[in-house]
């Protein structure tokens, strides 16, 4: 009998411990939905939640599940750069993988087939876009290639040189992205100071470009301080 009420008493203590947790609020002024649980039966196998992060330290995950998913380079936010109309980020992203132009040596080899025209990749939003990256890749490695083009030039963007450019091509996307569409504009100013946390696994060591987060705080930092003067 002793046992059974202490063990009774045990789940009480929990659920006490457990209800005061999830009633204590950050008083941060920020809306909840950013931090949203999303039951981990529902995750795709790459997706962290935004519960993941901790609200406590100021972090907040750039989830696709919340309207800071815009953030995303596979979320469809119109932006012109250089002359050139692209659907997102990740549309010229890949599409600098595909051929440019006629005489592109990429299109030398009548055995590689390219699914999509670099124009059409530029049009992209997505995982279609992720997708026609993909293929793009198989293309690449089939040809021995590791570069990539933008405006004619050749990117090796695994050497160091060309990781600063690579970097500085989609840094650019990124805060033209955010400058032509004010809604974007405003809900990343709306973030304050939290820390961006991605909403999947990073690889080891990742170039520069592939930290979105770190871009758009960046991109942040600067529209804070041009405010401020």
């Amino acid at each position: 009998m002793k046992n059974i009420f202490r063990l009774l008493s045990v789940l009480l203590l929990c659920g006490c411990i457990h209800a005061t947790a999830q009633d204590s609020k950050v008083n941060d002024n920020y809306p909840d939905q950013w931090w949203v649980f999303i039951p981990p039966s529902e995750l795709k196998g790459w997706e962290i939640t935004p519960q993941a992060a901790d609200r406590s330290k100021g972090e907040v995950i750039l989830s696709k599940r919340t309207e800071l998913g815009i953030f995303s380079n596979l979320s469809e936010a119109h932006f012109e750069m250089d002359g050139i109309h692209y659907a997102s980020v990740e549309g010229l992203w890949q599409g600098m993988k595909y051929p440019e132009g006629p005489n592109d040596e990429r299109l030398k080899d009548p055995n590689v087939v390219w699914p999509y025209t670099r124009e059409q990749v530029y049009k992209m939003s997505g995982f279609e876009s992720k997708a026609a990256g993909d293929a793009a890749n198989a293309n690449m490695k089939q040809l021995g290639i590791k570069w990539i083009t933008y405006k004619g030039k050749k990117i090796e963007y695994k050497t160091e040189t060309g990781k600063v450019e690579h970097y500085n091509i989609i840094y650019r996307a990124s805060e033209q992205k955010v400058l032509q569409n004010p809604e974007i504009k405003n809900l990343l100013l709306r973030t304050g100071n939290l820390k961006f946390l991605p909403d999947h696994t990073q690889q080891p060591n990742p170039d520069p470009a592939y930290l979105y987060f770190d871009i758009f705080m960046k991109i942040r930092s600067g529209l804070s301080n041009k405010a401020a003067q």
